[in-house]
């Protein structure tokens, strides 16, 4: 038995004004409403929906809506509208069916009395939504593993997120008003929503700029003070970009903000794009900061030979010392980096001694945040930390209990690939990975299969672009270069050869014969850098590290070294 109704009518003073005198709930009590046409929607909540809707009738970004839909239960309150307004919000842009005119002016994540049988009425309402009022056209788990949703710019943030996000305006807006340059720092390890962060920050300071002052706002939002007088004025003329270093994330991304009002498609960046721009940036949001290039022989000819252009053009002269964090600087005022040190898996990414040296200067510059509370992983425990351990040489003590969280390791690799397929039919998005073990020959030779084992034949992944949502990525395996930056339900983890256990020293080792990423292992003569073994062991070990680190309910782990199987099997 359902305890809300959705009430519909056109968009028209007549008819906003004949609903309102019907039912006096409909000018005192909380609601939550959907206005859309074909094309648009906006979702809002209210004490006074009546009231709501003349204000709306005089917005010119709204007077182009067709429809309301309100949705009135007798159970509502202020927090349950704030929430549903959140979920659906979240839902529409996820479902990619129609542009959301919602400004991100921000809620957070809060818990009130109740909230989980509210939440089994929220889903109940948006099926409503779908299959009665044709608003959506995919279901929830289609939204939910989708990168328009994993990725949207409208996520409720949790508790250190939005307090990141408001120190960061803060303080953005003071070194605006004194004319004061400033990088800024976000570290968290995997999972704790940095990509979030740096969309969220976009999409909310293009909305500061855009909001017109005599649009109502919500005076619940968190980052209200911000819509007032003077800060839009601030960013009226500045330029902004988001810079990602990874292609595959970087075109994920892409697809978000042409979806999202305020953002285009033309905001995201490579580094290249910004080492080469003529005009300088006012800001320049960095994910994935660590996947940043120090100079180091690039992936073609044409890249080197932008690399030192670029330097010669910024620099006057091509400084192999100067690296695309360099450029970074150079080509903006300011400067948001977000970043993970046990993240940097290549010897041309950034050293960790240069991330480390950003971090302390953030610090001591007080423009550094630190995001804690873990996002993907639903573990009641420190998953990150407890396999962070497991790769180390001074491992945990004791196999560790994440409760529902489905840790396993299998010995066979056709019965973790079975149970992985299972995973994949009842939740989606359950994909296998591996370490850069395996030559990739099928690159060259469709007909090639790369990894063979346990009477398995497969192939690395046939594209570098978007593969966790490719047709053929269930049947394929990932690297490391498809995944980082991603969230999956399930990941199935083949750890090769080129990571192994030397149980007379008790030490993990890296075996570089089977040690396949060509760029994962290469010298760096132009800074005259030979990597050794223990260097590259601590690239593999990031590798694994981020591998590991996937899976949102369940990780499934494959060891081909007896002796590190052997030493692994305490702890998984």
């Amino acid at each position: 038995m359902t305890s809300f109704k959705v009430e519909r009518f056109p968009f028209d003073a007549d008819k906003v004004k004949a609903w309102g005198s019907v039912d006096p709930r409909h000018s005192n009590w909380p609601v939550v409403y959907v206005m859309n046409n074909t094309e648009e929607v906006y979702v809002g909540e209210s004490l006074n929906v009546e009231g709501r809707m003349k204000q709306h009738l005089e917005s010119d970004s709204k007077r182009n809506l067709e429809t309301v839909r309100v949705v009135l239960d007798d159970t509502f309150n202020k927090s349950a509208c704030l929430d549903l307004e959140s979920f659906l919000i979240r839902m529409f842009h996820g479902d990619a069916s129609r542009q959301v005119l919602n400004l991100n002016a921000g809620i957070t994540d809060a818990d009130y009395y109740d909230r989980d049988n509210y939440n089994k009425t929220f889903r109940q309402i948006f099926e409503e939504l779908r299959t009665q009022e044709e608003l959506f056209k995919r279901t929830i788990p289609q939204i939910v593993n989708s990168d328009l949703f994993k990725l949207s710019p409208f996520k409720a943030l949790n508790h250190d997120q939005a307090a990141a996000v408001n120190d960061i305006l803060e303080g953005f807006f003071n070194d605006l008003e004194s004319g004061v340059d400033n990088t800024v720092v976000v570290e968290g390890n995997p999972g704790t929503g940095k990509t979030v962060v740096a969309i969220y920050l976009l999409k909310l300071l293009e909305d500061i700029r855009r909001h017109d002052s005599e649009e109502p706002l919500d005076i619940d939002s968190i980052f209200s003070d911000y819509f007032t007088p003077g800060h839009a004025e601030l960013l009226e003329s500045l330029r902004f970009a988001i810079v990602v270093p990874q292609q595959s994330l970087r075109d994920s991304i892409a697809k978000v903000f042409r979806q999202t009002p305020g953002l285009s498609k033309g905001m995201v960046l490579t580094p290249f794009q910004v080492g080469e721009s003529s005009d300088r940036f006012d800001l320049l949001v960095v994910d994935e900061a660590h996947r940043l290039n120090q100079r180091a022989n690039q992936a073609s000819g044409p890249l080197n030979k932008k690399f030192i252009e670029i330097n010669e053009k910024l620099f006057g002269w091509d400084d192999p010392l100067k690296t695309q964090l360099d450029w970074i600087r150079k080509q903006s005022h300011h400067s948001i980096l977000m970043l993970d040190v046990g993240q940097t898996v290549r010897p041309a990414d950034l050293p960790a001694t240069t991330t480390r040296e950003l971090s302390s200067r953030a610090r001591a510059a007080s423009r550094f945040y630190r995001l804690q509370t873990q996002m993907r992983i639903s573990a009641d425990k420190d998953y990150v930390k407890y396999i962070r351990e497991v790769l180390s040489d001074n491992p945990p003590a004791s196999r560790e209990d994440f409760g529902e969280y489905d840790l396993r390791m299998f010995t066979d690799l056709g019965e973790m690939r079975r149970e992985l397929q299972k995973r994949e039919e009842e939740h989606g998005l359950s994909r296998l990975v591996a370490g850069y073990a395996w030559p990739w020959n099928s690159k060259n030779d469709k007909t090639a299969y790369d990894i063979e084992l346990d009477g398995q034949r497969m192939r690395w992944n046939t594209t570098t672009t978007d593969w966790i949502n490719s047709p053929k990525s269930v049947d394929e395996v990932g690297s490391i270069h498809t995944v980082q930056g991603y969230d999956l339900n399930y990941v199935g983890v083949i750890v090769g050869n080129d990571l192994r256990y030397d149980p007379v020293a008790g030490k993990l080792t890296f075996d570089r014969s089977n040690y396949h990423d060509k760029k994962g292992k290469e010298n760096n003569p132009k800074l005259g850098i030979q990597y050794s073994d223990k260097d590259l062991l601590e690239y593999v070990k990031n590798i694994y590290s981020v591998l590991l680190t996937r899976g949102i309910l369940g990780t499934y782990v494959q060891v081909c070294d007896t002796a590190l199987r052997d030493r692994l099997q305490g702890f998984f």
